[in-house]
């Protein structure tokens, strides 16, 4: 009896282990510990931008971003309206829709963002026109919305710099598929299902639950 109350035990911590251990993985992967874009990495990446000729257009709005960075997540706001017919650029056939089109883009995007912990956090199709406008013209009309969570702007940087340096030109697609857009940054920036308290407190569940068999056999 003692030999199976020590055997029980030591798989009581085994399993404890191995779930601190998977989820101390998890937050390292899920948060950014690199702090604030330096002035080195911010010039390199002012390079980039004002290189490349269709991200130049709006270089000085990433500059800010980057010069204002806390070295924290952040979310970026998606309002999306397609084309009725894309664009006809290499790639594109006309059979295509707007929504084949932008899934070219979005797909291998969202690929490389979720290898650095980025993800959608919602998104949906717009139910009707805009409800509420002022100040501004031509926003009435808008086919769907996606807030996405970033690890960090560098993880955003280095990914345009990806697609700045890719032979895939990947952005035509979405040049093509995309009739008006607006993205906006949002940081400081909360979100009530946190990826890491959920695992903290499923993992916890778990453990526990484990826990209460162990007793209950003891």
């Amino acid at each position: 009896m003692a030999k199976d109350d020590q055997s029980s035990s030591k798989g009581l911590s085994r399993s404890w282990a191995i779930l601190g251990i998977v989820y101390a993985a998890f937050f390292y992967w899920y948060t950014s510990f690199g702090g604030p874009l330096s002035d080195e990495e911010i010039a390199h990446y002012t390079e980039v931008l004002t290189s490349n000729p269709e991200m130049n257009v709006n270089s000085e709005r990433w500059i800010r971003f980057m010069e204002s960075d806390t070295g924290d997540d952040w979310a970026m706001w998606n309002a999306v309206d397609l084309f009725d017919k894309p664009k006809q650029v290499k790639g594109v056939e006309p059979s295509d829709t707007s929504q084949d089109v932008v899934n070219r883009y979005s797909d291998p995007f969202f690929a490389e963002a979720l290898r650095r912990a980025a993800h959608p956090v919602m998104g949906g199709m717009a139910a009707n026109t805009a409800l509420d406008v002022w100040g501004i013209e031509g926003a009435e009309d808008w086919e769907m919305g996606l807030l996405v969570r970033y690890r960090s702007r560098r993880d955003i940087m280095e990914m345009i710099e990806q697609m700045a340096t890719s032979e895939e030109e990947i952005h035509a697609f979405k040049v093509a598929a995309v009739e008006k857009t607006i993205a906006f940054p949002l940081d400081p920036w909360q979100q009530a299902g946190d990826p890491r308290f959920l695992l903290a407190m499923i993992f916890s569940l778990l453990g526990l639950t484990a826990q209460l068999r162990h007793n209950a056999r003891s």
